[in-house]
This record gives structure tokens, sequence and C-alpha cells, in this order.
């Protein structure tokens, strides 16, 4: 995954490819992918070429075994897991909608929907990784896929990206005229960086928290294919941004900085809200209030991606969940089970150690 800690611009092209552009180009030709002008598209769809997996790989075994023991798990863990498996549930269906819809129908760049086409694929096996969930641990359909309407913490989540998404979701929408594409930014915002990349970061910790104690691992392990997969949805997100900011400097207003800040300041507050949710109390050694402050840590790091100043500064609490994030998808890696994984200190399996690993 590129490091999405700073701000950057990819590098200009070369001069044949000046005229291209993201949006709105007259000379793009869908159908001609080379020469490629962003050469950023193609990394990050071999990256997600090189992460391929499907959840029946996954060995769910034991997690069966802890699911239908009645002292496996406790009321409070249990609640933790099927909260997140509601919550990602129905989100992994509204990020492939949005992407097969609405993003794909503006973006015309060909190397550019070569990745989107590879996102929504990717999107479609985290859409099934939860059916196979579901069937294998024996859970209600019924009620972890009504969980986005039936647990208010879940629908603000989800209504606050559809509302921030409505405007692109018009299919008169066009990105023709400056305030247009500055909608279509706003939106991309709301997509990429609000809900894939402050959301889904709650309930990573969360799930990779038991993966860490091997317990639920199959599941915890899932979740850790879906967290790479993710890097690079938000590593491409952010370029794409970046990239049509840069083609259309006059979108970049203060005022539209401040909102794209208020909104994710909004996120922050709507995922603290869920943390609370899902974890009433503490249980192995995480607790809302320390979620929050990892949430925080995220979104000035997603600030930073797009070029916005920071606004909380604060320090990471779980460096486990960095070194994950930041782990460069080398092919020797991934030709080992996730569950062989080392992060800092801890080889997964064992208990945490009370010392913590440096950033």
């Amino acid at each position: 995954m590129s490091n999405d800690s700073s701000f950057s611009i990819p590098a200009a092209p070369s001069s044949a490819n000046a005229e291209k552009r993201i949006l709105n180009s007259t000379s793009t030709d869908p159908n001609k992918i080379l020469p490629m002008k962003y050469k950023w598209a193609r990394e990050h769809y071999k990256k997600g070429v090189a992460n391929n997996w499907i959840p029946e790989e996954v060995n769910m075994q034991k997690d069966v075994e802890t699911w239908k023991n009645p002292k496996g798990l406790s009321d409070d863990e249990r609640r933790l897991i099927l909260w997140n498996m509601g919550f990602f549930s129905t989100a992994e269906s509204l990020t492939a909608n949005n992407l097969v819809l609405i993003v794909y129908r503006h973006i015309t760049n060909p190397e550019c929907r070569q990745y989107l086409l590879r996102q929504a694929y990717e999107e479609a096996i985290h859409t099934d990784t939860f059916i196979y969930s579901c069937d294998t641990l024996g859970l209600n359909p019924d009620e972890v896929y009504n969980m986005y309407a039936s647990i208010p913490s879940i629908k603000e989540k989800d209504e606050f990206v559809v509302a921030m998404t409505k405007s692109i979701m018009d299919p008169n929408f066009t990105t023709q005229g400056t305030a247009n594409i500055q909608r279509f930014v706003h939106d991309l915002v709301g997509f990429y960086v609000i809900m894939e990349g402050i959301f889904f970061y709650a309930g990573f910790v969360m799930m990779l928290s038991f993966l860490r104690q091997n317990r639920m691992a199959g599941v915890g392990e899932q979740f850790q294919f879906i967290l790479r997969d993710e890097s690079v949805h938000l590593a491409f997100g952010s370029d794409l941004i970046n990239t049509i900011v840069q083609e259309n400097p006059a979108i970049w207003t203060s005022e539209f900085k401040a909102t794209l800040t208020e909104n994710i300041k909004k996120a922050v507050e709507l995922e603290y809200a869920y943390a609370k949710d899902c974890l009433p109390r503490g249980i192995m050694g995480l607790n809302a209030e320390a979620i929050n402050d990892y949430i925080k840590y995220i979104a000035d790091r997603r600030l930073e991606r797009i070029g916005l100043a920071k606004v909380y500064n604060t320090a990471n609490p779980f460096p486990w969940m960095s070194e994950i994030m930041d782990l460069r998808k080398e092919k020797n890696f991934f030709e080992t089970r996730v569950t062989e994984y080392k992060s800092g200190m801890l080889k997964w399996g064992e208990e945490p150690k009370k010392e913590t690993p440096k950033q």
C-alpha cells in the first residue's frame, strides 16, 4: 500500500498524454488503455490482484465451536461480533453499488476504470464473506442484514454516507462545470475517505483484537484480508481525489476545504457513537475511548492524505494496527497464512504481552 500519512500528487505525465484528464476529457477513449497517463491506477490494480483471496479459503471450524459453546464467548463479545457483522454486511453492498452505478460512469479514463472493476470484484468478495460467515456460524440473516435499520449507531453511519453521495446518485448529475466537479470530489471523499477510510477502522480494531488472542480466528483472518483490500481502495481513492483537484484547482477553495474537514469531524463523532454501542463495557483491553483516540489518529492521516490540515494530533493507541496498515504487500508475506504473521513482538495465537512495539 502506498503510504497514506502525507499529501502527495502523482508525477506529471508525459506531453503525449497531457491533454487527457480524469473528468470531462474529449480526448479520452475508454477503450484505449495504452499508453497510460495515470500509472498510479495501474499500480493499485496490480496490488489488488496480488491480494486475491476468497472467504472459503479460511477455516472456520474453531469459530463454529466457540460460537456454539454457551461459555465460548461473553455476551459483550458476542455483541461486538454481531454489531460488526451487521455494519459491514450492508456497508460492503452500499460500497459496491456506488462503485458500479455511480463512480464508474463518471470516470471514463481506462486505467482508472480497470481498477474500479477490480475494486467492484473485491467488494463482491467482501459481501460473500459475510454470507459465508453467517451461513457457517448459523447466524440469523434477517437479524444481521437488518441491523443497518434496527441499530441506531449503524443506521446513522449509513445514512450519513448516503446523504453525502446523494448528488451523484441523481441520474441527471454530470461533472461538467466547476460546481459539479466540486460536488463530485465532495462525494468521493465521503465514499473513499469517510466510508472506507474511517467508518471501517473501528471494526477492524475490534475484530483483529480477537485474532491477536487467537479467538474467533477465522472471522478475524477474513477481516484482515478485507483490511488489506481496503487499504488499497483508500490509496486509489486518495490518488483519484488528488488528481482531480490537481487538474481542477478552482474547486479547492478555503470554503470547500472547511466543508470536507467538517464532514470528516462529523464522521469521527459517528464512529465514536458506534464504538460506544459496540463496547458498552471494556473487553479484551478495548474500550470506546481508546477506539475514539484511534479514529482521531486515523482521521488526521486521511486529512493529510488529501491535502488538508490535521485536526486532532492524537497518538495511536494501537501501534499494532499501524504495522498492519502500513505493511507493504510483498508476495513472500502472503505466501504464508495470515495467522503466521508477526506484529511487533506478538505472534498470532499468543497472548498479548504488556509491552507494545514501537511505531
